[in-house]
């Protein structure tokens, strides 16, 4: 696996690679990530990974300092895994220069975690078109996650232009349902035997829905009466199309649940689409 910093060093070893696609994260791997680079591999010839812990995307009281950077160990992963590029940027590569332009999203950066992170995915879509650049792939893989991250690229590189396929990662779960992520590690023992409840509230929700049930607002306050009652602390649980994030409309749109709650003091994100 070659690993390169420099912006130009990358796009060098870049050149005549047939497909390339393209796996942005923040580092500190597990096994969702992994997950991403092997289907990454389906979709072209050369799979780029990154590796960059953007600060645009923290907000002031949020974990960026805190955020575990673990670089030879997911060197290790990434390699394993059949990554062919790692590119690598410190902040002086990426940021050579105060940041005075940045990507603006429309109002989907304001609802759900918006709401809770404000100036979070401006951050985000900033970061990303900057990899993009840098990278110039054919094809990228978000993981679903992060829905809301995945919506706000999707539809930023379409509106943009962007000749990159985005494609939607499958979310990877430990056996007791709880989707992996970095922040999981901030668990203590009892809080992560705790945690997979907010995936299963979720099911719950998909299958009152499929069960005929469309009292959208109920079935949220009843989900999140549940965590409260166990001890969370809940931003929200929202029913919305998986298109743009919209509360549902009229017809049968397709529908995704989101959920964001705070057990302890690590907050945890889910969703399950329906």
């Amino acid at each position: 696996m070659q690993i390169h910093s420099a912006i130009a060093d990358l796009r060098a070893a870049l050149k005549n690679r047939g497909r390339i696609v393209f796996v942005p994260t923040m580092g500190n791997l597990h096994a969702g990530h992994i997950s991403l680079m092997e289907q990454a591999r389906a979709h072209g010839d050369t799979v780029v990974a990154s590796i960059f812990v953007n600060r645009l995307q923290f907000g002031p009281n949020e974990d960026f300092d805190k955020y575990p950077r673990t670089f030879q160990a997911d060197c290790d992963k990434l390699a394993a895994a059949g990554v062919d590029v790692l590119f690598a940027p410190t902040e002086t590569d990426l940021y050579p220069e105060p940041q005075e332009y940045f990507v603006e999203p429309p109002g989907i950066q304001n609802i759900l975690d918006g709401e809770f992170r404000p100036g979070h995915f401006r951050g985000v879509a900033t970061v990303v078109t900057k990899l993009f650049n840098c990278v110039q792939p054919d094809a990228a893989v978000f993981g679903k996650k992060d829905y809301q991250q995945l919506m706000v690229i999707r539809n930023m590189t379409r509106q943009m232009a962007l000749p990159i396929e985005i494609v939607g990662g499958e979310t990877v779960r430990a056996a007791d349902g709880l989707a992996l992520s970095s922040r999981n590690g901030y668990l203590s023992e009892a809080e992560r035997a705790e945690a997979p409840r907010l995936y299963r509230l979720l099911n719950g929700i998909r299958d009152a829905i499929r069960n005929g049930r469309s009292d959208y607002a109920a079935l949220e306050n009843e989900a999140v009466a549940a965590l409260d009652a166990a001890g969370w602390k809940t931003d929200y649980i929202a029913i919305r199309q998986q298109r743009d994030l919209a509360p549902p409309g009229a017809g049968n749109p397709q529908l995704v649940a989101l959920a964001a709650s705070r057990l302890g003091t690590t907050r945890l994100i889910d969703n399950i689409e329906i």
